[in-house]
């Protein structure tokens, strides 16, 4: 990373990575991400189980709760790439680059048939500084074990230096979890009350929307305001949010609700449209301050029931935070696509029931760039990631 990327905040991103063995993630080896990635591809091509295997990452470095997303997501067998009989291991490595070098994980996960569960078999770290060019040795953890070991390297790795790569890749990947605002059903987490403290960050569901809000328009005035344009962007009748809180001191709550520009109604979660909903949800956390977002943003399928001018905004604010946040972004949205550059999109495809995510060359692209825009390419099936 250069020196501007410092003044802007820029934080460790993902540069590299390798897949074997999860879900229909067969062989993705050294995929290398741009610091825009947006993922397209067909339905079923493996987009969502890339960023399944980034949540699992999540999971697994938060300490103790590798075994709890095995068991929610269905237990090993379906884990594993064409089930326990086909496949007995899962292998990856993660490649994180700082201001000051590159943090290298590695990993394999192998299958305990008597649980039906997963636990390391091999798991090791390093850091190679790059102004030095210098490559470290690879610091090796505890096997056997049912949890990630290197959470615990950050106590007790045997150098400063080491103690310093665990706690980066620790911190960046413990923070992987996909944003996903497609949950608007009457039960939805956004639909309900939320505890006015929980503000610290937007969650993932976004059902912690408004103490968010609340806590800019009483903080941070500049990007409630910021927040609110840019919705009226969009939605020309609306006007305000009206948030509220309720219960005793210490225990209050805040539901979601807003007003309209003609008349005093307002409007909660339960009356408001899922687009609307969504659209409140991705403007708040691409309009979020740079200390209130992950290193690494993952969307899935931001465009989801938003108007095509919508996409056009929110896609807008996603070029925008990526000069100083990593974003990656799954869609089948060719207006989306569209919003960004060839050398942004990675091509999913399925070959024989293994996902495939390959990166575009420019000799590709370049002759049909000066008539057509990168999602037009993929309408027209010139860059692969469409249905046979």
């Amino acid at each position: 990373m250069n020196d501007t990327s410092k003044k802007t905040g820029m934080k460790g991103r993902i540069t590299r990575l390798s897949i074997q063995g999860f879900r229909s993630l067969a062989h993705v080896d050294n995929l290398e991400l741009p610091q825009m990635a947006l993922l397209i591809g067909a339905n079923g091509a493996g987009k969502s189980n890339f960023i399944k295997f980034i949540e699992m990452l999540g999971w697994m470095l938060k300490g103790k709760q590798l075994q709890g997303y095995i068991e929610r997501n269905g237990w090993a067998d379906n884990l594993l790439y064409m089930g326990a009989k086909k496949t007995d291991k899962i292998r990856a490595s993660v490649t994180i680059e700082t201001p000051k070098g590159l943090n290298e994980y590695e990993f394999v996960m192998g299958h305990l048939p008597a649980a039906n569960t997963l636990i390391l078999i091999e798991e090791r770290y390093r850091y190679s500084n790059s102004a030095k060019g210098t490559m470290a040795n690879w610091y090796e953890l505890d096997s056997g074990t049912k949890e990630a070991q290197l959470p615990l390297a950050i106590k007790e790795a045997p150098t400063a230096s080491a103690k310093t790569t665990a706690k980066t890749v620790t911190h960046l990947l413990r923070q992987c979890s996909a944003y996903q605002f497609h949950d608007t059903s009457p039960n939805a987490p956004i639909k309900q009350p939320w505890m006015v403290s929980d503000h610290a960050r937007l969650l993932s569901h976004g059902g912690n929307l408004a103490p968010v809000l609340l806590n800019f328009y009483n903080e941070n005035p500049r990007v409630y305001n910021t927040i609110v344009e840019r919705i009226q962007r969009v939605l020309p009748a609306f006007d305000d949010f009206v948030l509220e809180p309720t219960g005793p001191e210490g225990k209050q709550t805040v539901a979601l609700r807003w007003r309209g520009k003609y008349g005093d109604k307002t409007f909660g979660a339960d009356s408001t449209s899922d687009g609307s909903l969504r659209l409140f949800c991705l403007v708040t956390l691409l309009s979020s301050p740079e200390d209130r977002l992950p290193d690494v943003i993952f969307l899935d399928e931001p465009e989801l029931g938003l108007h095509p001018f919508a996409i056009q905004l929110v896609a807008a604010m996603m070029r925008s935070v990526s000069t100083y946040r990593q974003i990656i972004a799954s869609t089948q949205s060719v207006t989306l696509a569209n919003e960004f550059e060839w050398h942004n999109l990675v091509v999913a495809d399925q070959e024989k029931g293994a996902s495939t995510f390959r990166r575009l060359k420019e000799e590709e692209v370049s002759a049909w760039l000066e008539d057509y825009r990168a999602g037009d390419l993929w309408e027209k099936n010139l860059l692969g990631g469409t249905p046979e």
